[in-house]
């Protein structure tokens, strides 16, 4: 399987988990046929390896452990209310969940992509203030 293929796939198996409650291979396997890929439950138990996806709670989800390394990132301010966090293929989401795990104060929302997350300023807050708490829990951008 070519490099942007093994992204693509991995970028519907992140897909198919965050949108289907997902309760064994054969569902994953059966979801990803109907998105075009065929492969094996060998093939799906490494790539699922590889993206840190286990079943928790009966279905499966990614599992960014607490004191797993973050990945570097950059951060752009975008006003009135949004910033902008750019990191490599496939990280979005491990940063989102970060963020979403620390409840950071001023935080209304956020939104993952394969290697952006928006977070939306809450409305009595300042992006310094948010910026600041997400420089606290991810680190200094880089």
């Amino acid at each position: 399987m070519a490099s942007s293929a093994k992204m693509s796939l991995d970028q519907a198996i992140l897909r198919v988990i965050a949108n289907h409650d997902v309760p064994d291979q054969a569902n994953l396997l059966a979801l990803l046929a109907q998105e075009n890929f065929k492969l094996t439950q060998g093939t799906l138990s490494r790539r699922l390896a590889k993206l840190s996806v286990q079943k928790r709670d009966g279905r499966y989800q990614r599992v960014i452990p607490q004191d797993h390394p973050l990945p570097p990132y950059t951060l752009m301010e975008s006003p009135p209310n949004l910033l902008v966090l750019q990191t490599g293929p496939g990280l979005g989401m491990a940063l989102a969940i970060r963020v979403d795990r620390s409840s950071a104060p001023g935080v209304a929302g956020t939104l993952a992509g394969e290697d952006t997350l928006f977070v939306a300023v809450a409305k009595d807050s300042t992006l310094a203030d948010v910026r600041a708490q997400l420089e606290r829990i991810l680190g200094a951008p880089q």
